[in-house]
């Protein structure tokens, strides 16, 4: 907070009268100074929330929020939400509001909102359900993803107005470009934002780091390295695939003698189908222990993002120390400590998924080095007869070859994938 603001603050605590009556016209006057165009006075260090009944009526908010809005309290409480929106905001990104947050999840996403006044103002904002309906709080986005976030927005509004697209497709629209960029969903994006935006706004306050959310992002990345490893792993082992065939073709063109061939090939097939069998429950599929990881990860880091905001949401209504219209300040806290404590819960037991599954995975890749060991046998096997063979030696020898590649291959990818499980665990603790 600068001097100003606390000079501001100690002049507000002198305004109210015994009975907490509102501040002096001469203090409201110094702290809702505003320009005549542009952006909505919104300071870097300032959070505000609104809380809204089940059809997004306003049922309370922080005298933040009613300053940037520019709204007397009479004229918002019981007021649809919607009387802040923007009309550059596209519709499909209410529309994957509601839908997200009608299924009871929680939802981070950039908004142009437009004061009373004319004025507008960015905010990332985190909204999640809460008793009676939901509660949305609001930081001052600063880091250079907003600039990409608007160009977005601009396109998905165009195509609303000029070719009819529905609030629906438009949402879908969006997701798809913002998967494009490269994240695996939309909720994927929201927890990198809503990162980059608390990490922007602490260097903005030349606050240090929150090695807190470091910390996630460094295990986001060992999550993504994950997935690109087990991606090598599936392109290695459709290669094994292959193999079982050629040996019998081998076998096949070596008769009478191709016998013991024929013999390691199909050993090698049994052998091939059971890690193949045991690939596909613990390495492929949406209930993998690999698949979880990543968005496990991500969930936790923006719930843990979202509680910051939380906390700094109560601490801001402790600083304002306004009344609040018809609001009741204890309820309203009492709200926020509520939300807090539920959602630290879920980013522990978020925690504690990720890391049994780290541990499941360091343990499968105890038991797949393991079949890899069976599999070289199998090559030495094949080597020995090769060099009794007097026909058909240099094809059995690409296939030892083959063999060799393929599991140094999957060698490497299994230590990278127990490095990064272990770099995973290691910042969990």
């Amino acid at each position: 907070m600068s001097l100003d603001d606390t000079q501001d603050d100690d002049l507000l605590e002198a305004g109210h009268d015994a009975a907490g009556a509102e501040p002096s016209s001469f203090v409201e006057r110094r702290r809702e100074a505003r320009p005549s165009s542009g952006e909505a006075p919104f300071h870097l260090n300032e959070v505000f929330f609104s809380r809204t009944d089940s059809r997004g009526v306003i049922q309370a908010g922080n005298y933040v929020f009613r300053r940037v809005a520019d709204y007397d309290w009479s004229d918002m409480l019981g007021a649809p939400h919607k009387m802040i929106r923007h009309p550059d905001s596209p519709k499909g990104l209410f529309w994957l509001f509601w839908d997200t947050l009608k299924r009871g999840e929680t939802i981070g996403a950039y908004v142009k909102n437009r004061a009373r006044d004319g004025l507008h103002y960015w905010v990332f904002a985190v909204a999640m359900p809460c008793a009676g309906g939901y509660l949305s709080a609001r930081i001052k986005p600063t880091s250079p993803m907003l600039e990409t976030i608007e160009k977005l927005y601009a396109e998905a509004r165009q195509m609303e107005q000029k070719d009819g697209l529905s609030p629906e497709d438009s949402a879908k629209w969006m997701v798809e470009k913002i998967v494009a960029m490269g994240f695996e969903d939309y909720p994927s994006f929201a927890a990198h934002a809503l990162s980059e935006e608390l990490l922007a706004r602490d260097a903005g306050l030349d606050m240090p780091v929150d090695e807190h959310i470091a910390g996630f992002r460094k295990m986001r990345k060992a999550a993504a390295g994950l997935k690109e490893e087990t991606e090598k792993l599936v392109r290695e082992f459709e290669m094994t695939e292959i193999i079982p065939h050629n040996m019998r073709v081998i076998a096949s063109r070596l008769e009478p003698n191709g016998g013991p061939i024929s013999t390691l090939s199909t050993n090698y097939g049994g052998m091939s189908r059971e890690m193949s069998s045991w690939f596909e429950t613990h390495v492929v599929g949406e209930n993998s222990n690999f698949a979880k990881i990543g968005g496990t990860v991500g969930q936790s880091m923006f719930i843990e993002c979202m509680t910051r905001i939380l906390r700094e949401c109560s601490r801001q209504l402790d600083k304002e120390r306004r009344q609040l219209g018809s609001v009741d300040l204890e309820e309203e806290r009492g709200y926020l400590t509520q939300l807090v404590s539920e959602y630290q819960r879920l980013s522990r037991q978020g925690q504690d998924q990720v890391s049994d599954e780290t541990y499941r995975i360091l343990d499968a890749c105890k038991k797949m080095n393991r079949h890899i060991l069976g599999l070289s046998t199998t090559r030495v096997m094949c080597k020995i007869e090769g060099a009794r063979l007097t026909e058909g030696r240099e094809s059995l020898t690409d296939i030892i070859g083959e063999l060799n590649g393929i599991q140094q291959r999957i060698r490497a990818n299994l230590a990278r994938i127990e490095e990064l499980s272990g770099t995973i665990r290691s910042l969990l603790n």
